[in-house]
This record gives C-alpha cells, sequence and structure tokens, in this order.
C-alpha cells in the first residue's frame, strides 16, 4: 500500500513536515511518498498545490494525505477543494489555544523559522561556530562550553553537537579518545579540569566497523578487533571516571541529543 503525503506551508514547511513524520511513523505497514511544499503564501502558488494533490489522487487511486501549517485562512480553504484529506494544525490548533489564553492569534507567516529575535538567533549561529571550532579536538580550551562529548572515533559526537548548536544554541565541544588515553585508562588532564561537562557516547563494536569501513576501507582502523578494543577500553575507561556514558548505536541524534541535555541539566528553548 502506498500513499502520498503532502506538507505545506506558507514558511519552509520544516515543522509541519516535522509533526506530519511523527504520525506517520505509527502506520509502519503503509509506504507514504513524501512531498514538501513551502512557501505557499499566494492564490497562484495554493493553486499550484492543488493541481499538485489532484494529480497524486488520481495517480494513486486514494485521497493523499496534506498536512497543512497555512495561517493565511483564504489559502487554507482553496487547498480544502483539491482531492487531498486536508490535515490542517492550525485550524486544529488555534482555536482552542485563542479560547484558553484569552487573545487572538497574529497569523503571521513565517515566525516559527523567521528571525524575529535576533539575539536567539546570534546565540545560535556562535553556538554552531563554537562546535565547529571544537570539533574533534581541533580545541582543547574548554572554558566556554556547556558540554564535552567523549568517545571512540565515530561514534557519534560530531553531529551531535552540531544538532545541540543548531536546535538549541548549546556550545558543545568533543574530543576523540585516543589509543594513548585508552592505554592509560585515564582521562586527558585538560578533560579532568571539566569533567563535570563531560559525558561520553558509546556505540556497538560491530557497528563501528561497518561505519568505519565505509571511511577506509580494508584498514587497521576499521577492522573488528581494532574496533572491540577500542570500544571496551573506552567504556570501561570512563566507567572508571564516572562519566555518564549513553549508547548510539540504535539512537537517533536527536535522542542523543535530549539524554545528554537531559543528563547535565541544561534547559534550553529549542529554536
Amino acid at each position: 500500500m502506498q500513499r502520498t503525503v503532502f506538507f505545506i506551508s506558507d514558511g519552509t514547511a520544516i515543522t509541519t513536515e516535522t509533526l506530519g513524520h511523527s504520525l506517520l511513523t505509527q502506520f509502519p505497514d503503509v509506504r507514504f511518498r513524501q512531498v514538501r511544499i513551502p512557501f505557499v503564501s499566494d492564490k497562484a502558488a495554493g493553486q499550484s498545490a492543488v493541481e499538485r494533490i489532484n494529480e497524486a489522487a488520481e495517480k494513486d487511486g486514494a485521497p493523499p494525505l496534506v498536512f497543512n501549517s497555512i495561517v493565511n485562512t483564504e489559502l487554507s480553504d482553496l487547498l480544502s477543494t483539491s482531492q487531498g484529506y486536508i490535515l490542517d494544525f492550525f485550524s486544529a490548533f488555534l482555536g482552542p489555544m485563542a479560547e484558553a489564553l484569552g487573545v487572538e492569534p497574529r497569523r503571521e507567516a513565517g515566525r516559527a523559522h523567521g528571525v524575529t529575535d535576533v539575539q536567539r538567533y546570534e546565540d545560535r549561529m556562535e553556538a554552531t561556530n563554537y562546535a565547529l571550532s571544537h570539533d574533534d579536538g581541533v580545541s582543547l580550551t574548554y572554558d566556554n562550553a556547556d558540554l564535552i562529548l567523549v568517545g571512540v572515533s565515530r561514534s557519534g559526537k560530531t553531529p551531535t553537537c552540531l544538532y545541540m548548536a543548531l536546535h538549541f544554541g548549546v556550545k558543545a565541544a568533543n574530543y576523540p579518545l585516543t589509543e594513548s588515553d585508552l592505554e592509560s585508562q585515564r582521562l586527558p588532564t585538560f578533560l579532568r579540569a571539566h569533567k563535570q561537562k563531560v559525558v561520553g557516547l558509546m556505540i556497538d563494536g560491530d557497528r563501528l566497523a561497518q561505519i568505519r569501513e565505509t571511511r577506509r576501507p580494508g584498514s587497521r582502523y576499521s577492522s573488528l578487533k581494532q574496533c572491540h578494543w577500542e570500544v571496551e577500553s573506552a567504556e570501561s575507561l570512563l566507567r572508571a571516571e564516572g562519566v555518564p556514558v549513553f549508547y548510539t548505536t540504535h539512537s537517533s541524534i536527536e535522542e542523543i541529543a535530549s539524554l545528554v541535555l537531559m543528563q547535565l541539566g541544561l534547559q534550553r528553548e529549542m529554536f
């Protein structure tokens, strides 16, 4: 079974797709062809979206699901003339929220991802630059770090740091444990000085070998023996040092980031 799904918004459609995708995951037996249509801000763009929805309906022989977050009621009404099954996020929630708050919504497009707070946007960019300049042990000065991820190479440190910087404005550094660190079974001195900020990421040895093999095929770096030794040594080191450890093998970046932030008690609003 296959159905076409549209994510339509007068902004980037990122929020619409995120919410819609969360709902789609609850139907694993259905194959979804997903189409994003952002910046539907005038009648011409709305009519074009209607035509694409109708074409998909004819092709599939079933009405497409249409996740809609257009704030303009006229454009939303236009989408409703299509052959799609409309799931309107704003009509579902804005009315009840307005009643609860006693305030009418502004209905302004693009507020979720626009630069409405310049300082918060600049903080997010600064955090991203920090993550890049403190990636993979490039800089070992951690006085301004909110947290430091440590682990063996290719255990998910860099993408997790960048995710936390971009979405939460967290200054996240990361350091790859070297063979010297693993053999000594001690955190380096520059990390021990910031131990309260350190969190370890662990990964299954077999999975680590698969990841490394795509990067350096046939090398000692990607061998099963080397990967298992590094993983076991890293876990032993981090446990002995009392560093909290999270396993990344079957976890998404979003899950890892949420667990790390909760562990360190960092409460940040998502941008």
